[in-house]
């Protein structure tokens, strides 16, 4: 077994098991870092896939971004919502959740079945490419022309959709504090 085969499996350990965390924990704080942990192990897991950009943008948009969203969310809420949250139902299997574990269960049987099924090598638009030699090469330049494009050709919508990013984060906010003031 390689180093990369280990690393692989211990990345997909922390990576499911923090995400088991994340599902089956009553308190939300610790819910909520166990979802930091479960998105860097998912970093980890693309950086093994030799996906780099994937998984720098998957530490800034959701690391950076979404999770600090959620805390923001999580610090501007009421103590009553939390309280009630954290008391709801703690039964796991219910009446109410035989839906969701249905569509769980076919959703894991397709999964399984196209991962087993699938011959990535006989497909026919990957022999195309590979007679064509139409294959993008595991190199840096890919990622050097997302980075030129995204601050030349693209900088303006992705300056205006940071600008109105944080827009809604101080409106929301805004309206947080505004309703704590009046309570």
């Amino acid at each position: 077994m390689s180093l990369v085969q280990i690393l692989f499996y211990v990345m997909a350990f922390i990576t499911l098991g923090s995400a088991l965390v994340v599902a089956i924990s009553k308190n939300l704080v610790r819910s909520i870092f166990m979802f930091f942990v479960t998105l860097f192990g998912l970093a980890g897991l693309y950086v093994l896939a030799l996906a780099d950009f994937v998984a720098v943008t998957q530490i800034v948009i959701y690391v950076g971004g979404i999770l600090v969203l959620i805390l923001f969310a999580f610090m501007l809420s009421g103590k009553e919502a939390l309280v009630a949250a954290e008391k709801q139902s703690s039964r796991f299997i219910s009446l109410g959740n035989i839906p969701a574990f249905l569509l769980a269960a076919l959703f894991l049987v397709v999964m399984l079945n196209v991962v087993f099924k699938a011959d990535i090598n006989n497909l026919p638009w990957v022999k195309q490419a590979i007679a064509t030699k139409n294959v993008v090469p595991v190199n840096g330049t890919g990622i050097n022309n997302i980075g030129v494009n995204l601050m030349t050709r693209y900088l303006l919508p992705f300056e205006v959709i940071s600008v109105l990013l944080m827009i809604a984060l101080v409106g929301a906010a805004h309206l947080s504090r505004k309703e704590a003031a009046e309570a």
